[in-house]
């Protein structure tokens, strides 16, 4: 009996903890502040379409893929909640963000083009530019830079390896080294002797990536970056250079902003379907099971309040789709309920008593509910991993619904009939 008011106070806890999170105005924790994120189709936004040339591509999945990440690093920049980033046939980008309605400060911001270009010291402003580092796009490095030459088209790859530190110690650190093709082992050649012991700013983006300090002339085409920290840093700047390896052109093709397809009316609406959808739910199950279809109804409830906590928090954004998931989980929450009620009937017409036949409903309905709710798990993960967009918005919903289904089906549910079942109304229990 201990252990059951034990776990009776973790879900009033985490029920007092959800009803604080799923007020209009959540609390702010860590200095996030905890909102409901709605997508495009429920608050609007804009769409824009880019398409990429990729007439010169020798890697087209690849090149696109690199263009997006470059797309997410400019959105970034905007501050936009959960942007749909993805492609759209064989050489095109659809890009939708949520909340943004000014379409050309949207497109100043993501551009249409991107190139890597390495860059030399200049004199004054009259010779060079100024630019931001990377990483940090408030953070001006100090001095100006002109371009050169040498580009992304001249770079092969970029690799993450290691070069001894102290021969004598054993100790590496890891290092980012370049290769260069044939024009590009010239131009770099040229630029290494004529910078001597000067810094030769790699920019993608308009955007200082790495600005090494070259300590010798190079002519094998081959050169090494050192000065990272680690290997997580080592990798991320190989991985800006290598999307800086061909500089793909992409222009817009398409573009509109779109107004919330649903509205507040018709949100308005669809919450009201809902309620009414849970109350003829709630009442068939009292009218079947009578006192256990109560505490399916209550427990019910708390999935509901746990699980809208979890959207706000994780934050997840909510689509039309995304609804769609969370509701038909909702039916699969009652159906768990509805299969451990209908064993445990079984039990009490064999003639054991109330807490033996709930005991025994769970223990032999608990097969079943895992297998259903696990082969949904992994078709949630499919659709996720392969899915893009709304369909993405869909499985997450609806994965993070049958989690909390179980929780609450076989912790809830069964913490309640234990404890009426061990009072004087369990009689009432006549499932």
């Amino acid at each position: 009996m201990k252990n059951t008011w034990i776990t009776l106070s973790i879900i009033v806890v985490l029920l007092a903890l959800s009803i604080i999170i799923d007020i209009p105005k959540g609390p702010d924790i860590f200095g996030r502040e905890i909102k409901t994120r709605l997508g495009l189709d429920l608050q609007g936004g804009t769409e824009i379409i880019y398409q990429a040339d990729l007439s010169k591509s020798e890697d087209k999945s690849k090149d696109l893929n690199n263009l997006i990440n470059v797309f997410r690093q400019r959105i970034d920049r905007l501050g936009v909640a959960e942007p749909t980033i993805q492609e759209q046939g064989s050489d095109q980008i659809l890009i939708q963000l949520p909340g943004v309605n000014d379409i050309e400060e949207a497109i100043s911001v993501i551009g249409q083009t991107y190139e890597l270009v390495f860059m030399t010291e200049a004199a004054d402003a009259t010779s060079g530019v100024q630019l931001n580092d990377y990483y940090e796009d408030s953070y001006t490095l100090p001095g100006y830079w002109q371009p050169t030459e040498l580009t992304g088209k001249d770079l092969i790859k970029a690799d993450v390896t290691y070069e001894n530190q102290d021969q004598s110690m054993g100790q590496s650190q890891p290092v980012v080294s370049l290769s260069f093709n044939n024009a590009g082992k010239e131009k770099f050649a040229k630029l290494t002797k004529e910078n001597l012991q000067k810094q030769i700013a790699i920019v993608l983006d308009n955007r200082i990536v790495s600005a090494p300090t070259v300590q010798s002339e190079i002519t094998d085409g081959k050169a090494i970056i050192t000065g990272q920290k680690d290997i997580k840093e080592a990798k991320m700047l190989a991985d800006r250079l290598n999307e800086g390896v061909l500089p793909i052109p992409a222009k817009i093709i398409g573009q509109q902003n779109v107004g919330a397809s649903l509205g507040a009316q018709s949100v308005k609406m669809s919450l009201i379907a809902g309620i009414i959808g849970l109350f003829l739910v709630g009442l068939f199950m009292v009218v079947h099971y009578k006192i256990p279809g109560v505490i399916s109804v209550v427990a019910l409830i708390i999935y509901s309040l746990l699980t809208l906590a979890l959207f706000k928090t994780i934050p997840v954004t909510m689509t039309l789709a995304g609804i769609a998931g969370f509701i038909l989980s909702i039916g699969m929450a009652v159906d768990a309920n509805i299969l451990i009620f209908e064993r445990t009937r079984e039990e009490l017409r064999s003639g054991k008593d109330v807490i033996g036949s709930i005991e025994e409903g769970f223990r032999r309905a608990w097969s079943s509910i895992r297998d259903s709710n696990i082969s949904t798990i992994i078709t949630c993960i499919i659709l996720f991993y392969f899915g893009t967009g709304i369909i993405k918005g869909f499985a997450l919903t609806l994965s993070i619904g049958v989690l909390v289904s179980m929780f609450t089906a076989i912790t809830v549910s069964r913490n309640f009939l234990v404890i009426i079942s061990k009072t004087r109304f369990r009689r009432l229990l006549n499932v």
